[in-house]
């Protein structure tokens, strides 16, 4: 069992907290957070210890473990500094807001010594899990093209915070819904060589309705589509097609299956808890039971695309 500190209780960071709920891998035993009334109330309830201060929780010899739910520019100087506290982390996506802030993050940990993971929880959807199975055996053939959708009324349910100024989520939806597509398409096909982008907006925040588009070359030689808008009910696609068969998933348990010469086949897939699942592989791979999934080439390689994106959107 880990015992770990839970870094931001907002809306995300207490999600985390409650998908562990009676986990057998990973507990939280400390909660960091700098509002202390609604904080403290919520770890009270759930048996945790409170503070406003991070450093108690890396000075605390019996936490073996931090997570971050906090606010993007600041995951970068939390992570080195969990390293040089011999911690483990996991950092909430975006793993960092460029490439080299992730890659001093990675390297950090890895001098250290200590396990990163990253919170790409769609990775362990069933049908993503599926589709990403399916993509590897070569079943489809010849991967040539990928597309992906991620909608959500996120825009429409935020009055404000950090979550919707620019510096923290550049590129309309991208930093949060459109993120999430991304990294699966990273997943399936490897590093992205080009992007174009467009953001078209047509109302400013805290509510702001606006629709991202780009177009995506892999250095395999694969095409790839990505989507976000962020003020319309939810909605998640992700489509591999190859030279053989192409595999389409429709939220997070249904995937179709299409092969040449064949009826397609629908597949309706047992649900799973993905948050709790992500950060039972997290303490998995510090008890060294097995690697964390999202190695640390793949977060590098998700950061360079969305950096990427949000470059061609200047």
């Amino acid at each position: 069992m880990i015992d770990a500190a839970i870094v931001g209780l907002g809306r995300w960071g207490r999600s985390l907290v409650e998908s562990v709920r009676g986990s057998e891998r990973l507990r939280f035993a400390l909660g960091v957070d700098p509002e202390q009334g609604a904080a403290r109330e919520f770890a009270v309830k759930h048996g945790m210890k409170c503070s406003g201060d991070y450093a108690e929780a890396l000075a605390d010899t019996t936490v073996g473990a931090v997570v971050l739910a906090t606010p993007h520019s600041l995951h970068r100087e939390q992570v080195l500094a969990a390293a040089r506290a011999g911690k483990a982390v996991f950092c909430e996506k975006p793993l960092a807001l460029t490439e080299a802030d992730a890659k001093s993050m990675v390297q950090a940990c890895e001098r250290a010594g200590v396990v990163l993971g990253a919170g790409h929880n769609r990775r362990w959807w069933p049908a993503m899990r599926e589709l990403q199975r399916i993509v590897a055996s070569g079943e489809l053939g010849t991967l040539l093209h990928l597309e992906g959708h991620n909608s959500n009324e996120n825009s429409n349910q935020v009055a404000g915070g950090w979550r919707t100024l620019p510096s923290e989520s550049p590129g309309g939806g991208m930093t949060g819904a459109g993120l999430h597509v991304l990294d699966a398409l990273v997943a399936l096909a490897g590093p992205v060589r080009r992007v174009r982008a467009q953001l078209l907006e047509r109302k400013p925040p805290p509510a702001p309705q606006d629709a991202l588009s780009a177009m995506l070359e892999f250095e395999s030689g694969a095409s790839g589509l990505l989507a976000t808008v962020r003020a319309t009910p939810f909605y998640w696609r992700v489509h591999a097609f190859g030279t053989r068969g192409n595999a389409e998933v429709l939220g997070e348990t249904e995937l179709i299956l299409r092969m040449s010469g064949k009826a397609p086949q629908r597949m309706a897939l047992e649900p799973a808890d993905s948050l709790r699942a992500e950060l039972e592989a997290f303490a998995d791979a510090i008890e060294k039971r097995a690697p964390f999934p999202v190695t640390p080439l793949q977060m590098l390689q998700t950061v360079a695309a969305f950096e990427a994106v949000i470059h061609a959107l200047q």
